[in-house]
Formats: C-alpha cells, sequence, structure tokens
C-alpha cells in the first residue's frame, strides 16, 4: 500500500513538472537586444536617467534584455528619434514632453508659463490623474510612456543684455524648442523667436545667427553654451517635463514579464534621473557663474509681469487643450497647494 502511495505521489509530480514544463515560452524573459538615444551629452541628467534605465533593465532581466544608449542626437533630434519609434527602427527615446506636442495638443498643459512653483508641484501633477490621461493618449500615436523624467525650470541665456525686466526681451533673436507653443511665448514677449535643434544651437551662437536661448541649467552647461554666452537670467518662465518612450510595435512584441522589467526599471530611473537633476541644479548655478557667465534672479514682481504679457499665449492654447483638461489641472493644483 505504501509503495502505491509513493507511486502515485511519482506521478502527480511528474504530471506538475510536465504542466510546468508546457508554460509558453511569452511567460519568459528572452534574450534582445534594444537601442535607446537621447539629444543631449553624457553628463545631462536625461542621458544619466537612460542609462540608468539601461542599467535596471539588464540587471532585472538577468542579463538578457540589453539596451544600448546613443547620446548627443548622434542617432537623430527628438522629433526624428519619435518617427523612429513610431517605425519600430528605434526602441527607447527620452524627449521633452513639448516635442509631443504636434501629435497631441494636450502635452502643452506641462509647459503653460509660470505653471508649477516647485518641483514637487511638478512631481505630483506628473503622478496624478492629468499625467496618467496624458500617457494614455499616446499609444493611438505608435508610443507608449514609461516615466517622466524632468529637464527642470528653464532659463534665459543672451550676449546682447542681461533680462532684468519684460521690456529687455525686446528684438532679442532667441533660440526656442522647435514648437508652436514656444515660438509664441517668445514672440509673445518681443522677441524673435528662432526655432531650431538643440544640436545646432553652439554654432548658431557663435556665428550670432542668434542672440540668446532658452534652457535649463543642466542643458546650458552640459552643451557648453557658457563658452559663447555671456548673460543668465534666471525667468524660470516653464518647467521642462521629459518623458521616457518606448516604441509601440515593439512593446507590442514583447511578452508581461519582459514589460514588467522595463516599467519596473522605469519607475526606479524616474526617481534617481529627478534627484540627479536636482542635485546639479544644486551647484550649476556657481559653476556656471565660474565659468564666466554673469548671473542675474530676476524679481517676483518682474516675472509676474512676465507671466501678464503671456496671458494671450495662455488663453490662446487654452482654446486648443480644452477647458475641461485646464479645470482638471487646476483643481489638482489646488489640492496640492492645500497641503503645503
Amino acid at each position: 500500500m505504501e509503495g502505491a502511495f509513493t507511486r502515485l505521489t511519482l506521478r502527480v509530480a511528474l504530471s506538475a513538472l510536465l504542466a510546468g514544463a508546457a508554460t509558453p515560452l511569452a511567460a519568459q524573459v528572452r534574450d534582445q537586444n534594444f537601442r535607446a538615444g537621447t539629444s543631449l551629452a553624457d553628463d545631462h541628467p536625461m542621458t544619466l536617467g537612460v542609462r540608468k534605465f539601461a542599467e535596471l533593465v539588464e540587471l532585472k532581466s538577468g542579463g538578457k534584455m540589453k539596451i544600448k544608449v546613443y547620446s548627443g542626437g548622434t542617432i537623430g533630434h527628438d522629433s526624428q528619434m519619435q518617427s523612429a519609434l513610431q517605425g519600430g527602427t528605434q526602441d527607447f527615446a527620452c524627449p521633452a514632453t513639448v516635442t509631443l506636442v504636434g501629435m497631441i495638443q494636450q502635452f502643452s498643459l506641462l509647459d503653460l508659463p509660470y505653471l508649477f512653483q516647485s518641483t514637487a508641484e511638478a512631481d505630483a501633477i506628473l503622478e496624478g490623474p492629468v499625467g496618467k490621461r496624458l500617457m494614455d493618449k499616446l499609444p493611438d500615436k505608435g508610443l507608449v510612456a514609461l516615466a517622466y523624467m524632468e529637464q527642470g525650470f528653464r532659463h534665459t541665456t543672451s550676449n546682447r543684455r542681461p533680462i532684468t525686466k519684460w521690456e529687455d526681451f525686446k528684438g532679442l533673436k532667441i533660440r526656442v524648442q522647435p514648437s508652436n507653443f514656444y515660438i509664441d511665448m517668445f514672440n509673445g514677449l518681443g522677441a524673435n523667436a528662432v526655432p531650431m535643434q538643440i544640436t545646432e544651437v553652439y554654432t548658431a551662437m557663435e556665428t550670432r545667427v542668434i542672440d540668446g536661448h532658452e534652457n535649463s541649467l543642466a542643458a546650458i552647461n552640459s552643451n557648453k553654451f557658457q563658452d559663447v554666452q555671456k548673460y543668465l537670467s534666471l525667468t524660470g518662465h516653464s518647467y521642462n517635463t521629459l518623458i521616457l518612450l518606448a516604441s509601440k510595435k515593439r512593446w507590442d512584441q514583447l511578452n508581461a514579464d519582459e514589460r514588467k522589467v522595463l516599467t519596473d526599471a522605469a519607475d526606479e530611473a524616474k526617481i534617481y534621473q529627478r534627484k540627479v537633476s536636482r542635485d546639479q541644479n544644486g551647484s550649476l548655478l556657481a559653476k556656471l557663474q565660474g565659468d564666466g557667465m554673469v548671473v542675474n534672479e530676476v524679481t517676483l514682481a518682474e516675472r509676474q509681469r512676465l507671466a501678464a504679457h503671456l496671458q494671450p499665449v495662455v488663453e490662446k492654447y487654452s482654446k486648443i487643450i480644452g477647458e475641461e483638461w485646464l479645470r482638471e489641472l487646476d483643481g489638482e493644483l489646488a489640492k496640492v497647494r492645500a497641503k503645503k
């Protein structure tokens, strides 16, 4: 009787083992290689964040999923890389969200002038319902959003004069991101907005094709713009969000375990990237001054004047974005500020 029981137990165990062996390969992580690109240099928080993502993916997949990172626009600027993601010839990129506005107008929300008072406010909105709704619009465009990262608050540089008040923008040729929104913003301030890819800006400054540009402290330093720009004015006119994107074509080829590797890695990488960005900002101002830039604050009263002159731009894009989105954004911001 005991021998019969043992044989039965063995048969049950063998059946369970065979059933496990029959589990589809789709439930396993497979060996595969990916390509990721960034438009900024290796020392910029954007690229550091994507490299951390690649490192975590390899770690979490047991070395099976490997991502090669191409930095500094070597495989294209942000718009080109987005097209490559949509076409399935590139796997990951980390552009500024403003580059998505051409296909999804609601992403203009995140760059509205003087929207966020702090990075904590930005985090709350991006990780809340508004940020999630924006992400949910991307799959229809051939993209999958994995995480929000940050470029940070944007300021203005110039070779001609510092910006201390609204009138100082008048007549300056200011490079802006290739976005109708940023073109309208700086034209609205009285500047002559010049849309241009970041990879072209250094030469344009050096040859005086443009007088200045607007960007984060990290991007100024990473691109060595302090070598060809004299004045840095802390206008803080907008907060610039980055977004880690995947190609939907490639995403659709992955199984559940592989997707979990990517999403878990992205969640960890975004925390690392934001910390790096904010830690850098704490030291970059002194570095840029040490490199010879003349830095000036812009008073709260003058920022309020800048915001007032940008109201027509806000009203124009409010109609494009939709009142319902703006109401939700205002409601979420009110909740965050009520907790302070």
